[in-house]
């Protein structure tokens, strides 16, 4: 359900309320390092040496070492905010570290990802470039499409497709070429390239060293598992039961950030391993919140204005709703629409 603020709570007291926490703290920044990397390096140093004993065993562990992955990148995610440390030189280093992990450039990703701060859940501003999963159509606008044009949104958005499919190729291969980068950020197409030089460099020393096979069956595995749980969560963290968009110029950034972005309520390990990225309402709320005090922060903006959790249960079927009904102001499956225009 959607929260209602109290009459008396301001927006300044709730951005006040995540802002206090605002500051990364040096040391807990460093462990989070040595806590992803080490757990990181050492999944994919055992699915390596699982190959003396069963390529299978090989590919079931891609799942752990995947959601590993996840970890590495919310400490990239939050280096390209510039909350992880208060140097901007020790973010953009550890940055670019994360990047050889995570497939994703850093200077291109994170000047994309701040484009997503600035009109997420705005119907005006949704339907940019290639990001099939912060936008959404209107029911409205979907109709207004041919049906050739209605037939492709939904294809693209299909579950499996959406959900399954594309995530591992954006990661293994849309990311290699500035697709969505415009040609005056000269020095985000670069970081393109040269992200791509550098893991050829490594991916290459790899192979000589360990073979070329063994690299394909363990990294490609890990990305793919990595991608899939990475967009599930970033697709559920906008589109989920209650969820507001608006649009006809009544955006808001605070609401916003407290009923258009989701708290995912996740079990403590699952916590850990995403770095704290369902508490994504106060991330919006305050970017500068380094992710390991996004629970502390929660439990301030808590306090002055409680919002309801999204489940592990409803955030399984959160991807299915793809657009915004604006009769009913709620999200809606695609399957919806022609009830919607069945008359009652």
């Amino acid at each position: 359900m959607e929260s209602q603020p109290p009459s008396n709570v301001t927006d300044t007291e709730l951005r006040n309320a995540a802002g206090s926490f605002a500051r990364p703290v040096p040391w807990r920044s460093v462990t989070q390092l040595a806590t992803s990397f080490g757990p990181f390096i050492a999944g994919c140093a055992a699915m390596y040496l699982a190959f003396d004993i069963s390529i299978w065993l090989t590919l079931a562990l891609a799942v752990p070492t995947g959601a590993l992955m996840v970890r590495v990148f919310i400490v990239q995610h939050d280096c390209g905010h510039g909350s992880f440390f208060a140097s901007r030189r020790a973010n953009a280093i550890v940055g670019r570290l994360c990047s050889l992990c995570t497939f994703t450039p850093f200077l291109s990703w994170g000047r994309q990802h701040s484009l997503h701060h600035a009109e997420w859940n705005n119907l005006d501003r949704s339907d940019r470039g290639s990001d099939i999963y912060s936008s959404c159509l209107t029911v409205r606008a979907y109709l207004e499409l041919s049906p050739r044009q209605r037939l492709l949104h939904r294809l693209v958005r299909h579950p499996l497709l959406a959900n399954f499919v594309l995530p591992p190729l954006v990661f293994l291969l849309l990311y290699r070429v500035p697709f969505d980068t415009p040609r005056a950020w000269t020095r985000e197409r670069r970081s393109v390239y040269l992200t791509n030089a550098s893991l050829v460099v490594v991916f290459a020393t790899l192979s000589l060293l360990l073979g070329w096979r063994e690299v394909l069956l363990v990294h490609v595995p890990v990305i793919a598992v990595a991608s899939i749980l990475g967009v599930w969560l970033f697709t559920l963290q906008h589109r989920f039961p209650g969820a507001r968009w608006s649009g006809r110029g009544s955006w808001r950034y605070v609401d916003a950030a407290m009923d258009g972005s989701s708290w995912f309520d996740l079990p403590p390990v699952l916590r850990w391993l995403m770095g704290n990225i369902g508490f994504h309402h106060v991330h919006h709320l305050n970017q500068r919140v380094p992710n390991y005090r996004l629970a502390a922060a929660h439990e301030a903006v808590q306090r002055v204005r409680a919002v309801p959790p999204l489940g592990l249960r409803a955030g399984l079927g959160a991807p299915r709703l793809t657009l915004w009904d604006e009769t009913s102001s709620r999200l809606v499956r695609f399957c919806d629409v022609a009830r919607l225009q069945t008359p009652a």
